[in-house]
């Protein structure tokens, strides 16, 4: 079964994502409300990807028109797309995931739980499968707002994990390497009922 979007979707294929939060929601700063959202990072190679996202902005744009009236919207509104090789738009540089990549996030609704499957197509109910850094393909759909502000918003549709990559964050540090290989059963450790009885030296009898 062949799937086929509509004007303002795009599938996007083997991107990378980062700041994932698709298996339960989460709230951002300066958020009060807990939300499903993730940051979409496509290499600035990939042109065609990058088209279809421009055509889908554009129809979301013409949607607008046709809700709010061409003149309630901008000629130019902003869009969640940023260039990750310049700067944030509190004026700070992206981080080095996004060199060399356009980024954007998408957002959902926590009344809509996101769907995260594998290749397969069979949920991930492990979240430790889920991470930033990871490639997926991903459904997100951009729409025209006029609230407080106006411009271009991106909602996030399902995902299904592609292949692992290095995870952002970095693996943590397994115990054994803190803390040496284990030794011996957590009774002995902890002088529980397992643990050999002490000896009084000078009665020779247990303690």
């Amino acid at each position: 079964m062949s799937f086929t979007p509509k004007a303002t979707e795009v599938l996007l294929k083997n991107v990378r994502l980062s700041y994932v939060h698709i298996m339960e929601p989460h709230t951002a700063p300066n958020q009060t409300k807990p939300k499903y959202s993730t940051t979409i990072l496509l290499p600035k190679s990939d042109v065609a990807q990058k088209q279809a996202i421009d055509a889908a902005i554009a129809a979301a744009v013409e949607e607008g028109r046709q809700k709010y009236g061409a003149k309630s919207v901008p000629a130019k509104p902003k869009t969640p797309v940023w260039d990750g090789d310049g700067y944030t738009q509190n004026g700070k540089e992206f981080g080095p995931e996004a060199k060399g990549h356009w980024t954007f996030t998408a957002w959902q609704d926590p009344k809509y739980k996101v769907e995260v499957v594998d290749m397969t197509g069979a949920p991930i109910t492990d979240h430790t499968q889920v991470y930033s850094g990871m490639y997926a393909n991903v459904l997100v759909t951009f729409y025209y707002y006029d609230n407080q502000s106006q411009g271009i918003g991106c909602s996030l549709g399902p995902v299904q994990k592609v292949r692992d990559g290095e995870s952002f964050g970095g693996a943590p540090v397994p115990a054994a390497s803190v803390f040496g290989a284990p030794q011996g059963s957590a009774a002995n450790v902890y002088g529980g009922a397992d643990a050999a009885p002490q000896v009084n030296p000078i009665t020779g009898q247990p303690m």
